[in-house]
């Protein structure tokens, strides 16, 4: 298949996915949902065994491109819902995805980015690597990609990171169990590789129907607090503090709360 804002390719097993957008800091434009979407399919199809996502240039993914967020203030309650569904249906391909998956984060992953990162089943980072669940400081709010960070790190560590907004270390992230390897830069992609190869060993079928226990044991669970999430997030594009928060940003200034 043919693709403008990722790369795909398969050697030896390993479909690796390149986010490559590096002059956009491989931010999520639609464009580039969809065609991670497609590439999650068209691996899934493939006799590829493993899936190796990483980023072009010197961030992993640093959330949501810009020109999406200016059109986001003036886009309908419909238009809203479905922007919030496309992006829940990404998370979940990725975290019941039916082969292994490894991310290699090479840099900044922020918003949706820790997503990406963090829901993939092995998640190497390197030392400079910076993650951050940011959305409260532009009025939005981290719906989606929270049903799963309470299910990594817990309750009171998920608040933290989430009513924070902060930015956070991959040593950080390690410790928090978001993370399993900090790897420098100039072999990180050598140890994505060596780790793929090394599930690899492991019988395909039984990789697979693991995975699917996995799935399984979250599933109910995970449909109706994605319901939610999606509605949430919906929401609060309707509102005056989304709306100053997503001006502010992009003017590079600092954000009035009208109800402070």
């Amino acid at each position: 298949m043919g693709y403008n804002s990722i790369r795909v390719q398969f050697v030896a097993g390993i479909a690796t996915i390149t986010l490559d957008r590096p002059e956009k800091r491989n931010a999520l434009s639609y464009k580039l949902i969809d065609e991670l979407q497609s590439a999650f399919d068209e691996v899934a199809r493939s006799p590829a065994q493993v899936i190796l996502l990483t980023g072009a240039g010197t961030a992993f993914c640093a959330g949501m491109d810009l020109e999406n967020l200016e059109g986001l203030a003036v886009r309908s309650p419909e238009q809203n819902l479905q922007d919030s569904e496309t992006i829940a249906r990404l998370f979940r391909a990725l975290y019941d995805f039916p082969k292994p998956t490894i991310a290699a984060v090479n840099g900044a992953a922020i918003g949706g980015g820790v997503g990406l990162a963090t829901l993939c089943d092995f998640t190497l980072a390197t030392p400079e690597a910076k993650f951050g669940y940011t959305e409260v400081r532009i009025g939005f709010i981290p719906a989606i990609v929270s049903v799963f960070l309470l299910r990594q790190v817990g309750e009171k560590r998920a608040r933290d990171l989430l009513l924070s907004g902060r930015l956070f270390s991959a040593e950080e992230a390690q410790r928090f169990g978001l993370i399993n390897e900090i790897v420098p830069a100039d072999r990180l992609m050598e140890k994505a590789n060596e780790t793929a190869r090394q599930i690899m060993q492991n019988s395909p079928l039984s990789l697979q129907a693991t995975k699917r226990l996995l799935s399984e044991y979250s599933r109910v669970e995970l449909d109706g607090q994605i319901t939610a999430a999606v509605r949430e997030n919906a929401a609060i594009r309707t509102t005056n503090d989304f709306r100053e928060g997503i001006s502010a940003f992009l003017e590079k200034r600092k954000p009035y709360w009208g109800n402070k």
